[in-house]
């Protein structure tokens, strides 16, 4: 009998234990199949946005050509015979157009006239691939003749080796040859095809050149800021380079990513790209940096593309294009009332860095000719001591002594963590906000995988209100001598959780210290999240 119960007892054990681990996998395939359905979601979004820029961006090179069409009419409305061999309803459109006067708008043509002197200026001179469209990503890589030692076959392997072959379906890399002796282009091309020819034929690897028209007369620009006439003629048609091949990728997917010819790249740098900006698609970003290197893993949104060439062409002659992306940021969201500080926090909002770098530069010899730049990205090999995630723009401040310049302002933008001695009784870490924000949720998490031990412990998470006007959650939330309201607390060193939106919108938000600390203190994460819209 006991034989037969404990017979029994064991069957019972095992049908429990087999059911629990059916229902855990059960569990953890829908929790797995939930969070690829979300991403599916972000990224059609993302896609039906860039749909309808593309469509307002239609629209107007529409209005361009009706333009056009007006002053053809008008050159001819002196003429009746001009007029005879179209029908009374054409003739009547006809008249109402010219009736209008609309303003001249500028175009591409008032800042670089000479295009018009050819027809095929704006058309590639040589261009190989299928034309893919509709990816996610593209990845341009402008390449000019080196002196030295070309560095193209080693990135594009290193690029292409690490796609898997559902990511070769959804990007698209474009080589762009910044040369007009045609010679020279069709021996990469030729280069290309004999090593990559697979690529080719996939729709995974395109290769263009501008044509000799596309350049104005670069022998005659004014030398600024100390360069010497030849590295002033080089960032120049840097310039126009990275213009052609912006302007020739903007209608191909939903992200643009701009690369160079002489670099390597991380395994799983393409789904690591692609769920960062979906992470941040509710976000409005202009730049993500998955280097901080030069122009190398610049992230754009496709639709901003145009935004930034027409400002390029406005200012190619007169600044690198590293100064003048930084610019575009200024004019967006500075205010020139305000100080630098101010400025610089606004900006990172637009700007957003990525820890660590997924790409690192490996060429020693630089397109100008005799340059040597000896640049290496020291976050490339680095591991992830902190997450970063986009944080309202905020005045950060602590009492607390902060370690080797491991600094809250840095923790704050996604760049570091931030290390303090011993916090005691009474510190605290604010964040004051530029302006009031609506927060829906926020997580400071403490300790890193190197020093675990350094977590924040007795200490509350609190929110200042703008207005105190009908709060009705006096009783529930302790309330400071300062009108600051307790909302959280550390546990186990991570504090989360959602704010009351009674409290909306919030000035600051505080970290205060209640009793000492007998470890130092590590802040690895910060995400104070905004409510969308």
């Amino acid at each position: 009998m006991r034989l037969r119960n404990g017979t029994v007892a064991t069957a019972l054990i095992f049908f429990t234990s087999f059911l629990s681990l059916s229902w855990y996998t059960a569990w953890q395939n829908g929790k797995e199949k939930l969070i690829a359905y979300q991403r599916e979601f972000h990224a059609l979004k993302e896609r039906l946005r860039v749909a309808e820029q593309r469509t307002l961006h239609r629209s107007s090179e529409l209005n361009h050509i009706l333009e056009q069409f007006r002053r053809a009419i008008a050159e001819t409305n002196s003429s009746k015979d001009a007029l005879t061999n179209f029908s009374d309803e054409t003739q009547k459109l006809l008249k109402e157009l010219t009736r209008r006067k609309p303003l001249q708008v500028p175009n591409i043509y008032h800042h670089l006239p000479h295009l018009l002197n050819n027809e095929g200026s704006l058309q590639p001179a040589v261009q190989v691939g299928l034309g893919r469209t509709g990816v996610t990503m593209v990845m341009g890589i402008p390449t000019v003749k080196r002196k030295v030692k070309s560095y193209l076959s080693e990135t594009l392997r290193s690029l292409i080796d690490k796609l898997s072959p559902e990511e070769k379906l959804d990007c698209v890399i474009i080589v762009f040859v910044g040369e007009t002796d045609l010679d020279y282009v069709h021996s990469v091309v030729a280069g290309l095809e004999k090593e990559f020819s697979t690529e080719l034929n996939s729709g995974l690897l395109e290769v263009i050149s501008p044509p000799t028209a596309y350049y104005p007369d670069l022998t005659n620009l004014k030398e600024t800021f100390g360069d010497s006439k030849e590295r002033v003629r080089w960032r120049t048609k840097q310039n126009l380079d990275y213009s052609f091949l912006m302007m020739y990728a903007v209608s191909k997917g939903v992200y643009y990513v701009q690369l160079e010819d002489d670099i390597v790249a991380k395994p799983n740098y393409f789904a690591t790209m692609k769920n960062f900006a979906l992470q941040l698609s509710s976000e409005d970003w202009m730049i993500l940096e998955f280097s901080q290197l030069g122009f190398i893993g610049k992230m754009f949104q496709a639709p901003d593309l145009n935004l930034i060439v027409e400002f390029i062409f406005m200012f190619y002659k007169e600044k690198p294009i590293d100064w003048l992306l930084d610019h575009v940021l200024w004019v967006k969201v500075c205010n020139p009332e305000k100080d630098a500080k101010h400025c610089e926090r606004q900006k990172s909002s637009l700007r957003v860095r990525f820890r660590p770098s997924l790409f690192q530069h490996v060429g020693l010899h630089s397109s100008l000719a005799g340059k040597i730049q000896k640049l290496t990205d020291k976050d490339f090999l680095k591991p992830l001591l902190h997450k970063m995630h986009v944080n309202p723009p905020a005045e950060v401040s602590t009492s607390m002594k902060v370690y080797q310049g491991h600094t809250l302002e840095k923790t704050y933008l996604g760049e570091d963590f931030f290390w303090a001695i011993t916090p005691s009784s009474g510190d605290y870490i604010l964040f004051k906000f530029d302006r009031p924000v609506s927060i829906e949720r926020f997580l400071f998490r403490s300790g890193n995988q190197e020093h675990p031990g350094d977590k924040i412990e007795n200490t509350t998470v609190e929110i200042l209100p703008s207005s105190e006007s009908g709060l009705q959650t006096k009783e529930k939330y302790k309330r400071t001598e300062d009108r600051f309201y307790r909302i959280g607390h550390f546990e186990k060193g991570v504090a989360e959780g959602a704010v009351d939106p009674a409290f909306n919108p919030v000035v600051a938000l505080r970290l205060s210290v209640l009793k000492d600390s007998a470890v130092w203190a590590i802040l690895s994460e910060i995400h104070i999240k905004r409510l969308s819209g």
